[in-house]
């Protein structure tokens, strides 16, 4: 049996040139034959880069999720990227599988050649059956050729799949941002953000029902003018013209077709499956929120060791304490900024600039008035109070960050005259209801204090 190698040997033409020409339909012939050895060497440096990528994309959700910025559109483009990157590493697993099942079949043809169904001795019944159902080696060995293609060439075909995605978000976020954003009714960009919004949605939507009945809307006379405009608009928003022909390549081949069908079932169980976790307990998760029963470990940040582990709303410094000082850390929150206006309306500026921006030329973001900077401090530590078991404490909250560039406020509060052994400490939060200004707890800590 001949080793395999990477040198193809082919004819030389340009890929430029006529594609109708014998040579070019030559070389392709042979591109196709030995292609699989570039699906393997691209799928091992795939998976590989895909292992290394999902740890990092878990510690930027985590992190995300941590600054409490309830941005939508970043949330949405980390699930998508981690859910893609569990689908694609299990696709790559399973061609790299079938792939190696495929060598392993044609090692052995070369051994022992087709399956000679006489010479095992079945009964007729069963030999008939198995001629049949498993049929000849070299139809099993095309059968698995089949199957990895399609499968290699529908794992990169997911990847724009994604991309569309994303730019799809991303234009709805820019008009958003651009259009609508702080404006009103009588401004003339909103009436334009409105139309461009509702034909982007609209687009969305019978692209969807397009690509999920595989080109219906094409097929009636009537749809097909309603939806040609949205089809060559989308075709530029989600760069489909780079991959419409493998798309159409798919659909008019049935066995595509069914495979492409059949993994969309799996692809939604194993995004299901990765959200599965093992609960020990009837009574407890062991995530819940610190309270007098329970310390979440989030809630220390001595205790958070691992990369992904970031401070939960507020932490103190430590579980067990012996220092004469307990250290109190509010994780920043686009909310607090907007509860702070709500109590000091002279802060709120006349443009939020706060969103996305770009490092180019935002080196000064912010406002350089230190006297606003000072008020805005003034009115959070007015919102904010700290509690030990009953007593309350005096606070001076400043901006700082924690080892892990978490942004946020921090203040720390002498402990000595206290008692040793368990207390509680508890952040509150002033809020305005109505006419009101109510007092809300925002996390009750458990620690322990035992000086030196």
């Amino acid at each position: 049996m001949s080793k395999f190698n990477l040198n193809f040997n082919l004819p030389n033409i340009k890929m430029s040139d006529d594609y109708k020409k014998p040579a070019f339909k030559k070389l392709l012939d042979r591109l196709q034959e030995e292609s699989w050895q570039l699906e393997l060497l691209i799928s091992g440096f795939a998976i590989f880069g895909l292992f290394s990528a999902y740890p990092a994309l878990e510690m930027k959700m985590a992190y995300h999720q941590s600054q409490n910025d309830n941005n939508l559109f970043f949330t949405l483009i980390l699930i998508l990227a981690l859910s893609a990157c569990s689908i694609l590493i299990f696709n790559l697993l399973l061609h790299v599988l079938l792939r190696g099942l495929w060598i392993g079949a044609l090692g052995l043809r070369y051994v022992s050649g087709d399956i000679e169904y006489d010479t095992l001795n079945y009964t007729r019944r069963f030999s008939n059956y198995l001629k049949i159902k498993v049929g000849s080696f070299d139809r099993y060995i095309a059968r698995l050729e089949d199957y990895c293609s399609i499968i290699f060439a529908i794992t990169f075909l997911l990847i724009f799949y994604l991309l569309a995605l994303v730019l799809i978000i991303g234009s709805i976020a820019t008009i958003v941002s651009v259009f609508l954003n702080g404006h009103t009714f009588r401004d003339f960009s909103t009436y334009v953000g409105i139309i461009l919004l509702a034909f982007l949605v609209i687009g969305m939507l019978l692209t969807f029902i397009d690509f999920i009945t595989l080109g219906y809307l094409k097929k009636k006379k009537w749809l097909s003018k309603v939806y040609f405009p949205f089809y060559w608009v989308f075709s530029i928003i989600t760069l489909s013209f780079l991959y419409r022909p493998l798309i159409y390549n798919f659909l008019d081949n049935k066995f595509g077709k069914r495979l492409s069908l059949f993994l969309v079932p799996i692809y939604i169980l194993l995004i299901w499956m990765t959200s599965l976790y093992y609960n020990q307990s009837n009574y407890f998760n062991f995530i819940e929120d610190s309270s007098n029963n329970i310390s979440n470990s989030l809630n220390y940040e001595d205790m958070l060791v691992e990369e992904s582990d970031f401070i939960k709303n507020i932490a103190i410094n430590s579980k067990v304490i012996s220092d004469p000082y307990v250290k109190v850390f509010i994780a920043f929150d686009k909310s607090i900024e907007d509860e702070i206006y709500r109590f000091n309306p002279s802060l709120k500026p006349e443009e939020d600039t706060r969103g996305i921006t770009s490092e180019i030329g935002s080196m000064n973001s912010g406002s350089n008035d230190s006297s606003l900077k000072s008020d805005y401090l003034t009115t959070f530590n007015t919102l904010y109070s700290v509690e030990i078991d009953s007593t309350l404490y005096k606070t001076d909250f400043v901006l700082g960050k924690t080892i892990k560039k978490q942004n946020g406020f921090e203040t720390y509060i002498g402990i000595k005259n206290i008692d040793d052994g368990k207390h509680m400490l508890h952040v509150k939060r002033k809020e305005l209801k109505a006419s009101a200004t109510i007092s809300k707890t925002e996390v009750s800590i458990p620690f322990w204090y035992y000086p030196d």
